[in-house]
């Protein structure tokens, strides 16, 4: 560099404390300029550089779940890179110039190089890395937290909505249904007599007690068909709507035919209309009582999964905690095929629920991602040595030794850019080891990874 460069470089804060013995440091690295648009570093990347703005501004963005969020901009006298190169690391965010810039750049040795022998710049970097690595830390925290949140609320509004909705169709339905049967018992009171009125009573109650015979779709086709021929004949309007009503109250030509003897000719249409909406009513209702109860089941789900109306810290069943859990992710788990083996006998903790509950669901997201929601995976629980134990096993294709060693680390992630925070197991440790004074171990070969989580009974 010349001197000009040198000294323009020296003013920067970070240089600012530097002896001319000290100025040497400097020398191995170089100024560059960048336009508007340069690429300094991509979220992901190894560039092996350190750069000091001189001129200019770069923005700082990183992705999050596809969404790019500003994370900072970098003015003259601010420096980049450091914390990459520290811990040796790609790159956890994309810096790009946005106004023409004039940086200092020195490569990977010459950095290592500095920091050995400019114990002011050492430090201050250091006391820098450390901020800055705290703070995106804090923010992703945050941001993990909020990804969750949001695919837990996907999940439960995709597992409501079946349920609302067969709620809402047979809700529609009943109005119409119970205007049919007001319609066939005005019709039927001007010419069923009293003893006649019992027998259709007697009929509908028994009919509502028949068990229904596991028939194959074949099997109850033709008995549809041979009931709606029948119903035809005896002059039902739209025999073919009709006839399913009947099967699926396990009722055959047999019944019909028995029912039809005790009745007047002339009311056998109106009765046996009334007979098969009397039954569809109840089909109804049975409907609705399903799809609520359903609903019911969930909403349960949410408010034990969040311990909600509950304290952070008190007594919890880690099976409720995990079947919680699972209820949340149901509709992440309809193909694979999921094999509990519970130790229910196992002893209550005192725990942050909600907390333990987070564990569970970065644990088992990461084991539907890794059988690509396909697979097989295996949750059991034990106790082990005075420790509550949880294993979650997939069998996917394993994880490779070199991701291994940096399972732990902060920002790691095997997900694509955008899709991970890399902050899953960091921070499912820290609730398991920091809160609870257990520990996560885990084993991995291909066609089977097990994660284990051990909790003291008495912590």
């Amino acid at each position: 560099m010349n001197p000009r460069d040198l000294q323009e470089v020296r003013f920067t804060p970070l240089f600012a404390k530097l002896t001319d013995e000290q100025l040497g440091c400097l020398d191995p690295g170089e100024i560059i300029e960048a336009p508007v648009g340069t690429l300094l570093a991509s979220e992901g990347e190894r560039t092996g550089l350190f750069h000091v703005l001189l001129e200019g501004e770069v923005r700082a963005t990183r992705t999050y779940d596809r969404q790019s969020i500003l994370l900072g901009i970098n003015k003259p006298g601010n420096y980049l890179g450091e914390t990459m190169l520290l811990l040796d690391i790609p790159w956890v965010a994309t810096c790009r110039v946005s106004k023409p810039a004039r940086l200092f750049r020195f490569d990977e040795e010459s950095f290592w190089r500095m920091l050995i022998t400019c114990q002011t710049v050492a430090r201050e970097i250091f006391r820098s890395a450390a901020n800055r690595m705290r703070n995106l830390e804090g923010y992703s925290q945050q941001r993990e937290k909020l990804v969750s949140l949001g695919t837990m609320a996907a999940g439960l509004a995709h597992e409501l909505n079946n349920p609302a909705a067969a709620a809402r169709r047979a809700a529609a339905h009943l109005q119409q249904t119970t205007d049919k049967v007001q319609s066939y018992l005005c019709q039927l009171s001007k010419t069923l007599e009293p003893e006649h009125w019992q027998t259709l009573l007697n009929a509908a109650q028994e009919a509502s007690a028949q068990n229904s015979p596991e028939l194959d779709h074949l099997a109850r086709s033709d008995r549809a068909e041979a009931i709606a021929h029948w119903l035809d004949a005896h002059g039902v309007a739209v025999a073919w709507d009709l006839a399913p009503t009947f099967v699926n109250a396990g009722l055959d030509l047999v019944w019909l035919e028995a029912l039809a003897a005790k009745l007047p000719p002339a009311t056998h249409a109106d009765a046996i209309g009334w007979l098969e909406a009397r039954l569809n009513l109840k089909s109804l209702v049975s409907q609705v009582e399903q799809s609520t109860g359903r609903i019911e089941k969930l909403v349960k789900a949410v408010k034990s999964y969040s311990y909600m109306d509950r304290s952070p810290m008190q007594e919890v069943d880690i099976h409720e905690g995990i079947e919680s859990t699972l209820t949340m992710l149901g509709h992440k788990l309809k193909n694979v095929t999921l094999v509990r083996a519970f130790e229910r006998s196992l002893p209550r903790i005192m725990a942050y629920g909600s907390e333990l509950n987070q564990v569970w669901t970065n644990l088992i997201d990461n084991a539907i991602h890794a059988v690509n929601g396909t697979g097989k995976i295996c949750i059991g629980t034990s106790l082990e040595d005075n420790q509550l134990v949880v294993e979650i096993v997939d069998n996917g294709p394993g994880i490779p030794p070199e991701v291994q060693a940096h399972m732990f680390e902060p920002f790691f992630t095997t997900k694509s850019v955008g899709t991970g925070t890399g902050l899953g197991l960091i921070i499912s440790n820290r609730i398991i080891a920091d809160r609870h004074g257990g520990e996560i171990e885990f084993e991995s070969r291909p066609g089977e990874t097990r994660f284990k989580v051990r909790l003291p009974v008495n912590p």
